[in-house]
C-alpha cells in the first residue's frame, strides 16, 4: 500500500512539476515587468524542486521522501488576502477554505491534472484562507514507514 501511495504522489509531483515548469517558462519568456519575472523565476525554482522530488520519490530514495514532504508542505496553505496571496498546487488539489466576506462561508474546490502558483503582495478584495487537503493527506502518507 505504501508503494502505491508513494508512486501516486510521485506521479502527481512529476506531472504537476513539469506542467508548472512549462507554465513558468511561458510566463518568463516575454520578459515583462521585473516583478513578474521575479515571481516567474521563483515559480520555476519551486516547480523544478517538486519535479525533482517526484523523480526521487519514484526511485524510492530516502531523499525523495524527504524532498516530497517539503513539496507537500509548500502546497498546503491557501492564502488570498488584499495584502498577501500565496497558493501552490502541482498535479492536483482539494482545497477546503473559508471565504471571509461580510458573511463568512466554507467552501471546497478541487481539480486534477493541473498546476497553479500565486505569489503576490496584493490579492482579491474578498479574502480566502484554507488548506489543500490532498497535500495534507500526501504529507501524512509520506510519514508512513
Amino acid at each position: 500500500m505504501r508503494t502505491i501511495l508513494f508512486r501516486l504522489i510521485g506521479i502527481l509531483e512529476i506531472a504537476g512539476g513539469l506542467y508548472g515548469v512549462a507554465s513558468m517558462l511561458h510566463r518568463l519568456l516575454p520578459f515583462g515587468s521585473t516583478r513578474e519575472s521575479v515571481v516567474a523565476l521563483i515559480g520555476l525554482a519551486v516547480y523544478g524542486f517538486v519535479l525533482v522530488a517526484g523523480v526521487w520519490l519514484l526511485e524510492n530514495s530516502e531523499r525523495g521522501i524527504s524532498a516530497s514532504r517539503w513539496a507537500q508542505l509548500l502546497q498546503l496553505p491557501l492564502i488570498a488576502t488584499p495584502v498577501f496571496s500565496y497558493a501552490l498546487h502541482c498535479g492536483a488539489f482539494v482545497d477546503v477554505f473559508a471565504a471571509l466576506h461580510s458573511t463568512p462561508r466554507l467552501g471546497i474546490d478541487w481539480r486534477f491534472g493541473s498546476e497553479g502558483f500565486v505569489l503576490a503582495l496584493a490579492g482579491p478584495a474578498a479574502s480566502r484562507i484554507g488548506i489543500n487537503l490532498l497535500a495534507l493527506l500526501s504529507w501524512l502518507a509520506l510519514r508512513l514507514r
